[in-house]
């Protein structure tokens, strides 16, 4: 069982018993549930840097990546770097994360916020509305394409943006519907975590204009940004890049400028 078996099958469990005991009506009577939410689609294709910042503590790859921000200091220092949106890592077994992060990261901006989730059932998606969220992840390498409709359907419903994560052709040819409104190409394959931007520029072309198409991982460098822009990418995430500093905002805000230096 690889890495990303593992995450699913604690994942599912830890669903089951997170809806035994707070109920959906719970969640429902969140004072987000009637907010309007902020498109990161507009945000992406209105900018010139499209960057996505994350916040995470750790993943599976990186034991430990920085633990000495508190998710306010990291947001705000995104937000005022001039990123599009934020990534919110909730996954608590192994990046550190949690639904609270979520939840400080909305009262601290007023930017789009991602809930950078493994997500699997609808339940999460209510939850990530409760606790701010403007749009979710949904990843094709472990869900099926009628999980992904019923699941971007949902999330739709509930007025949040839905960007669909992929990693080779086959993810990509059976995910492709009208309830998606971004792409994203994962430069790290979730199985093996071999990183390589050639994923993003293979599958470029593949991808319908329709879609916002984000580059995810293994961005490190403006130039990476650069070589990825001719092939039709417009949003470009970067998590550990900026946490592993001892200033995240101050490192997003670098890398901003200097792309847009550039651009």
């Amino acid at each position: 069982m690889n890495i990303l078996d593992r995450i699913i099958v604690d994942k599912k469990q830890e669903v089951v018993l997170k809806k035994s005991i707070i109920p959906v009506s719970q969640l429902e009577a969140s004072v987000f549930f009637g907010k309007k939410t902020i498109s990161l689609s507009n945000n992406l294709r209105n900018s010139n840097s499209g960057i996505i910042a994350e916040h995470k503590r750790r993943s599976p790859s990186k034991a430990e990546i920085n633990y000495g921000f508190t998710v306010e200091e990291v947001v705000k220092g995104y937000e005022s770097a001039g990123a599009c949106g934020i990534s919110v890592l909730t996954d608590g077994k192994y990046f550190g994360g949690s639904l609270d992060d979520l939840l400080l990261a909305r009262a601290s901006v007023n930017i789009p916020l991602l809930r950078k989730e493994f997500i699997v059932d609808e339940y999460q998606i209510l939850e990530a509305k409760a606790h701010g969220a403007d749009l979710i992840l949904l990843i094709a390498a472990v869900l099926t394409r009628e999980e992904i409709k019923s699941l971007s359907e949902f999330a739709k419903s509930l007025g949040l943006e839905v960007l669909l994560e992929v990693h080779n052709q086959e993810e990509l040819e059976k995910s492709i519907m009208p309830t998606l409104d971004m792409i994203g190409v994962n430069n790290r394959n979730l199985k093996t975590f071999e990183v390589s931007l050639d994923f993003s520029k293979q599958l470029a072309d593949l991808i319908p204009n329709e879609f916002v198409k984000v580059s995810e991982s293994g961005i490190s460098s403006v130039d990476a940004i650069n070589k990825l822009k001719p092939y039709g990418y417009k949003g470009f995430l970067i998590g550990e890049n900026f946490m592993k500093t001892d200033n995240a905002g101050k490192a997003a805000t670098e890398f901003i400028q200097k792309l847009e230096v550039r651009s």
